[in-house]
């Protein structure tokens, strides 16, 4: 895996840690992140997106293109790192179905996707590294839609046997 010698300019602070805590609140001691129901702009949020949540509670104001250039910078950073690894989720709740991915890092993609389900059920049943995770990906891809797979995006209608041993094939 690619060393990253410098990690702040992969995560400037001025959007990672500014908006990741200033758009945190505390009520009656609880502290909560913009995306639960209770915090205050969490509506503006579901509804307009975070930029506007972030706008309204008087975080971005002029530097709105500032940040919006970091977050392309950074974009690119992430879009250097060109090897990683293919990785299989499933979730109970869709059974049959299998998410083939790629990620960096795929325990970390699988702790990103427990934050949007409420039972943190999803796991990650397989994972190989590959020097370019991207070519890597769509490859399997390929494979899984030309066995005749129903899909939905980067969800396909097979087992993680199937889905593992179509990676392995690569």
């Amino acid at each position: 895996m690619k060393h990253i010698k410098n990690f702040s300019k992969l995560h400037p602070p001025t959007l990672q840690g500014y908006f990741e805590n200033k758009a945190r609140v505390t009520i009656n001691g609880q502290r909560m992140r913009i995306g639960n129901p209770k915090h205050p702009f969490n509506s503006v949020y579901r509804k307009e997106g975070m930029w506007k949540a972030f706008e309204k509670m008087g975080l971005i104001k002029p530097n709105a293109e500032k940040l919006l250039e970091i977050k392309e910078q950074m974009s690119h950073s992430f879009n250097e790192i060109v090897d990683g690894y293919i990785y299989v989720l499933t979730n109970p709740a869709w059974k049959g179905w299998v998410k083939v991915g790629m990620a960096i890092d795929a325990e970390d993609r699988c702790k990103q996707y427990q934050t949007s389900s409420p039972y943190r059920d999803y796991t990650l049943q397989y994972k190989k590294f590959f020097t370019n995770r991207s070519k890597a990906e769509q490859e399997v891809h390929k494979l899984l839609i030309g066995e005749g797979n129903i899909f939905n995006g980067e969800w396909f209608k097979t087992s993680v046997k199937e889905a593992k041993k179509t990676i392995e094939a690569l």
